[in-house]
């Protein structure tokens, strides 16, 4: 990747507050990996095995809400590793710490 060339990068303050290209590399890809398992388990939930006794509106929006916190206690521990994966793949094309 070719460095790029903005005012904010100049000053510092972009990676201030954002971080490094290599956290920022790491937080984009939990951010991936919990989109990946939100869609998973909505996947998973679509196989209906009958009606349920507990069903409802309000069922729906709290399992909805339990898988993307699920998605983000998995993304954040890396358990199921693609984050990791995801950030070494791509790691090689930023430019070394202090190298920037």
């Amino acid at each position: 990747m070719s460095a790029v060339s903005s005012p904010l990068l100049a000053a510092g303050s972009l990676a201030a507050s954002h971080g490094t290209q290599r956290e920022q590399l790491r937080a984009a890809a939990q951010q991936f990996e919990a989109i990946f398992v939100r869609q998973m388990l909505a996947a998973a939930r679509q196989a209906s095995f009958g009606e349920s006794l507990l069903g409802g509106e309000a069922m729906q929006t709290f399992r909805t809400m339990q898988d993307e916190n699920f998605a983000d206690i998995a993304a954040k521990t890396g358990a199921l590793g693609l984050a990791s994966q995801i950030e070494a793949q791509l790691a090689r094309f930023i430019a070394p710490e202090g190298k920037g």
